[in-house]
């Protein structure tokens, strides 16, 4: 709860551009705000895949998936 953690909401600040935008999720090292399912997915699949479920497929590529992609050096 970023109004009642001061260390949370300056971390949501960080990944914000210093709004505090929820939901923020950070991923190892990754932030994402105010993502989509597919972006936390996409994020997951590559940082902790044992979490995305077995029926997912990923987006076709697109301004998501090139950004994406760029944020993880792939």
């Amino acid at each position: 709860n970023i109004w009642d953690e001061p260390a949370a909401a300056a971390e949501v600040r960080g990944w914000a551009n210093g709004n505090e935008t929820v939901p923020t999720v950070v991923i190892d090292g990754v932030g994402l705000v105010n993502p989509s399912a597919d972006e936390v997915i996409g994020v997951l699949s590559t940082k902790a895949p044992h979490l995305v479920p077995d029926d997912w497929t990923p987006p076709q590529p697109g301004a998501v998936g090139r950004t994406m992609r760029r944020m993880l050096g792939g």
